[in-house]
């Protein structure tokens, strides 16, 4: 009998010391999910080059995407055939004090993409002016170069691209990844 109880205890403890060794093992274990941030406020100044004073437009909804409808929704009006530099600034301020994200996306520069797309095409061109450390863009900076006059959008996005199992997905394209932002703001060019 004690014989049979030996073997049973040793059978256990070799079971419990491999379930042990298994779950330790990390390389099993997923990576955690690195989500979208809250991003509340989005500020584009754009700065006439040569000279002239920034005007800063800004979008601001304060409980995010959904419910209460944005607070403010400024309307973007530049200068026909003029060169700008164009910087963003983004806030989550549903956080006291509020978070400054632009920071962040600057550190994380290798899982962000700024997207600025105008329609019609005419009304504004958008040329990178700072990049990743494998030399993708990423567009807290560059250069913004309006058309002729008209009306039309200036859509706003940020890709969040991060890393899939470890392997780095951005690729200098919007295809990766999910929106953190994605805004239409009206543009006038006169």
């Amino acid at each position: 009998m004690r014989t049979r109880t030996k073997a049973w205890v040793g059978l256990l403890l070799i079971g419990g010391f491999g379930l042990f060794l298994t779950s330790c093992d990390k390389a099993k274990d997923p990576e955690p999910a690195d989500e979208n941030e809250l991003i509340t406020t989005v500020s584009l100044t754009f700065t006439e080059q040569g000279g002239g004073s920034p005007q800063t437009f800004t979008f601001r909804d304060p409980d995010g995407d959904g419910g209460q409808a944005p607070t403010r929704f400024d309307n973007i009006s530049l200068k026909a055939n003029t060169t700008y530099t164009l910087t963003i600034a983004l806030l989550d301020e549903s956080k006291s004090p509020a978070k400054n994200l632009t920071t962040e996306v600057q550190e994380k520069r290798d899982e962000h993409l700024f997207v600025y797309t105008a329609t019609p095409a005419t009304l504004l061109t958008y040329t990178y002016g700072d990049r990743d450390s494998r030399n993708f863009p990423v567009g807290l900076t560059g250069t913004a170069r309006t058309g002729a006059v008209g009306t039309g959008k200036l859509n706003v996005r940020l890709r969040h691209q991060p890393p899939v199992n470890g392997v780095a997905v951005k690729n200098g394209t919007v295809a990766p990844g999910s929106d953190d932002v994605n805004i239409n703001f009206n543009l006038t060019v006169n």
